[in-house]
């Protein structure tokens, strides 16, 4: 009873916050609060942000209906300091002790203070000031609302408006909008006076924006404006501007036709008093001056070197420190060709994605001796031959309670006078976890060191041309890299060594390849015998299992503990030889664990090859309306097949190299996210996830390092990383791990006030094994009845942008646990003693 009157309670309380602030509280005497905002087009109520935006005078804001920031403005008090020093005014007294107790100075101060004055500064600026309805803003809106379709073509577009009072100080407002019928182009008339751009407008004019039969949209003129000032800036046209492009529209109003003339003047010059108009000409590069060691601060150094590469002169200030080659490789403004706002860019794009210059600047200057005939003048400011630096992080994972970990590097430009550079870092870590065996009982139980090596070369490294490929336009570059990094006291000490050599290109903006011709990874774990200290919940798993079957007591320990590792192999050996006998569902967990100990303390040798595609539509950060796909296909060992002989084989038939059984596998996933904008800062977001990893040959499962995991800040956010799967095992396992994986993710994001935003989200998926060494039934995918195991989480966020980076808080819900029995598999853990806090960094696709 005492419960339920306290949940009573609470709903009433709650009841009063929300339904009880007056919302008209700052509302002056004789106006009205603003409540909404109507607009109806052609008897339909249009709720377009575009819009929307057209008006003056936009109702507060709110949250599923609820004025919050509008409450939080009413909360704060007004005028302050007056309040303030009328409590001195009218008690004196109060005042002497106050200043005798403090200072006359301190007493005004206290004013100031947040208790006083700050906490009331701080509620009216988080918060929203009343929109009292001005009719003259609403005359405003009605205008820009009339001329907002009237740019569309609606030339008789008429309108009104309407002010309801629906209460004491509340009005809202109705605009209605009639848009008549629209006019329609009916012809195009071109009046090019210069002839060299008639005949490049003539040449593409079947690529115009404007075209007869579509609707008269000033959008659409402004976009052939710049569409025409493009195309004749690519094609020589140096002078040309987009304020030369001009229109007249001629209305049939009887017919709602128009008629459009496109007009380009000649070019204006003005010389001295007089003003002359002269026809566009087309501009050709006579030459091409490339200055290697600009100082924008020094620009009148005297030149002291100087070469003369193909079309090209190379100048120096000091003497020349770059093969000409590598330099020329990215320049695209040529000697003989006509001048381009493109090539421009690329080259300015190219020189910068060399990462030896800052950004380059190429001015043009008209050539005295040649008619029509430019110099272009590329500066090119190096950077510093080298850069060091270094960073530290605080860290903590599903491995690590606590740690910090710190890199350093040492960075090289032009290291073979080709443009190229080299990277150096160390890197190390320490931190501590309570799940590992910790004998000593030191804080910091946690250790890895390493060291990376990286060259990238500003063009496809390889022994033969592929220009016609995969031309310069593309921007490619190739990377070499090497690394090594060795963990002690961390799971099973291991060594880690990799290698790469990767091109990578950009066909075109928003589109790129990734080809890792190799990637090799070697890992040798150290110290195997260390695994069930580490993995503690296999360890306990099976000591349960030992002392409910009974096992020899010379297994255990004093405490009743299987001994590490003698007491554990004695007790598996007893259940594979048949000595015990678990019961089916107790046999299937046994062996699972032995699977996962299997798998986790063998070495892993990876040679591997793959190839990557990603694309996006995002024009810019802004942009909440895009696609983005990722795709890759990885292959590995089919060389180490060809090259390792029958000879060297290990006792289960598998070839090796180096004494290692190196991994044979083919791996395929595919991405694909997808955000629609819903208006006022409401973006529905989406990502679709599939990937498989198929051993054969060689292997019998693909190494953990290839394989999927399910859970996390990023995954499925109901479930902890590892945490998940395979399949609806109720992941029995430290880290749970698979070869297949789905992943299906929506999210609502909406904008509570100023930058802090909120999310709804629903994470599905699971990870299964497929065609490997698994055994257990209920980790395996067999088709489609499989899908039946697919994990639901739901749950919300709350997202704070700091402009460079978004920080973010998840709250995860599992709504459909396919580990649960029958019956109690949908909504049994929706509690927050069930829910999983994800914190991460920025939006998670």
């Amino acid at each position: 009873m005492k419960k339920n009157i306290t949940k009573i309670s609470l709903f009433i309380l709650i009841g009063l916050i929300i339904f009880g602030c007056n919302t008209t509280k700052r509302v002056p005497d004789g106006k009205s609060l603003l409540t909404k905002n109507n607009i109806i087009v052609d008897g339909k109520k249009n709720n377009v942000e575009d819009v929307f935006n057209q008006l003056y005078q936009k109702q507060n804001t709110s949250i599923l209906g609820y004025r919050l920031r509008l409450n939080i403005y009413n909360l704060a008090k007004q005028k302050t300091d007056s309040i303030y020093r009328a409590k001195f005014a009218k008690n004196p007294k109060k005042y002497k002790r106050k200043v005798k107790w403090l200072s006359k100075k301190q007493v005004k101060r206290l004013g100031e203070s947040f208790w006083y004055s700050g906490v009331h500064n701080f509620l009216r600026k988080t918060g929203e000031a009343p929109v009292i309805l001005d009719t003259v803003s609403t005359k405003k809106s009605l205008r820009r609302l009339k001329y907002y379709y009237y740019t569309r073509g609606y030339f008789d577009v008429t309108g009104s408006y309407k002010i309801d009072s629906i209460g004491p100080k509340k009005v809202k407002l109705r605009y209605d909008i009639v848009k008549g019928n629209p006019y329609i182009i009916d012809s195009i008339n071109s009046n090019i006076s210069s002839k060299p751009l008639d005949s490049i407008y003539q040449l593409r004019k079947r690529n115009s924006f404007i075209k007869p039969g579509k609707r008269v949209e000033y959008s659409n003129f402004d976009a052939e404006k710049a569409r025409i000032t493009e195309d004749f800036r690519n094609n020589g046209a140096f002078r040309f501007q987009q304020n030369y492009v001009t229109y007249v529209i001629d209305s049939i109003k009887s017919k709602h036709l128009a008629n459009v003339d496109l007009n380009i003047e000649n070019e204006s010059i003005r010389v001295e008093d007089s003003l002359y108009s002269v026809p566009f000409e087309l501009y050709k590069i006579s030459k091409v001056n490339i200055y290697t060691d600009h100082s924008p601060a020094n620009q009148n150094l005297p030149i002291k070197d100087s070469t003369v590469y193909k079309d090209f002169t190379l100048y120096s200030v000091n003497k020349l420190k770059y093969r000409p080659k590598a330099i020329t490789d990215g320049i695209f403004v040529t000697k003989g060709n006509y001048f381009s706002d493109n090539k421009t860019t690329l080259t300015s794009k190219y020189l910068s994605n060399l990462k030896v210059f800052n950004y380059p600047l190429i001015q043009y200057i008209e050539d005295k001796n040649q008619k029509n005939g430019l110099i272009a003048n590329i500066y090119l400011s190096p950077r510093k031959k080298y850069t060091f630096g270094f960073s530290t992080d605080f860290i903590h994972s599903n491995i690590q309670d606590f740690g910090i970990s710190g890199n350093t590097f040492l960075s090289i430009r032009n290291v073979f006078n080709g443009a190229e550079t080299f990277e150096i870092g160390a890197r190390g870590s320490i931190g501590a976890s309570k799940d590992f065996a910790n004998p000593n009982n030191n804080f910091f139980n946690i250790s890895e060191i390493g060291t990376d090596a990286k060259l990238n070369f500003p063009r496809l490294f390889l022994p033969f041309k592929t220009d016609k490929i995969i031309p310069k336009t593309m921007i490619p570059y190739t990377t070499i890299s090497v690394g090594y990094s060795k963990q002690t006291n961390i799971g099973l000490d291991k060594q880690n060594f990799t290698s790469s050599l990767v091109y990578n290109w950009t066909p075109r903006k928003g589109t790129s390849f990734r080809f890792d011709l190799f990637n090799v990874q070697f890992v040798k774990n150290i110290n195997p015998g260390n695994y069930f200290n580490v993995y503690r919940s296999s360890y306990k798993a099976l000591n349960q299992f030992a002392t409910t079957y009974g096992a020899d007591p010379s297994y255990f320990d004093t405490n009743g503990n299987l001994i590490i590792n003698e007491g554990v192999n004695s007790f598996l050996s007893d259940v594979n030889n048949g000595v015990i006998v678990p019961s089916g569902n107790d046999t299937k967990a046994i062996n699972s664990i032995v699977e996962q100990r299997g798998r986790l303390t063998e070495d892993n040798l990876i040679v591997a090859s793959s190839i990557a595609f990603s694309k996006t539509s995002q024009k810019d950060l802004s942009d909440n309306s895009f696609y983005a796909i990722k795709a890759k296909v990885e292959s590995a060992g089919n060389l180490m097949s060809l090259i390792a002989g029958a000879s060297n084989q290990t006792e289960t038939n598998s070839k090796t190299s180096f004494g290692v059984a190196f991994s044979q596998y083919i791996k395929t996933e595919f991405e694909y996210i997808k955000h629609w904008d819903l208006t006022r800062k409401k973006v529905l977001a989406v990502k679709a996830f599939g990937g498989i990893a198929i051993p054969y040959g060689n292997s019998n499962s693909v190494p953990f390092s290839r394989s999927y995991f399910a859970g996390g800040t990023n995954d499925i956010r109901a479930w902890q990383s590892y945490g998940l799967g395979p399949g609806k095992t109720g992941s029995i396992n430290d880290f749970n791990e698979a070869n297949m994986k789905l992943l299906f993710s929506t999210e609502f994001r909406f904008n509570i006030f100023q930058k802090l935003n909120g999310a709804l989200f629903v994470d599905s998926g699971n990870i299964w094994n497929i065609s490997d060494i698994a055994t257990n039934p209920d980790a395996i995918f067999s088709g489609l009845e499989s899908l039946e195991n697919i994990a639901v989480g739901s749950g919300f966020g709350f997202r704070y942008d700091f402009n460079f980076f978004i920080v973010r808080i998840d709250l995860g819900f599992k709504t459909y646990n396919p580990a649960n029995p029958e019956g109690e598999k949908w909504l049994k853990e929706m509690r927050f003693d069930k829910s999983v806090l994800n914190i991460g960094i920025n939006y998670p696709f």
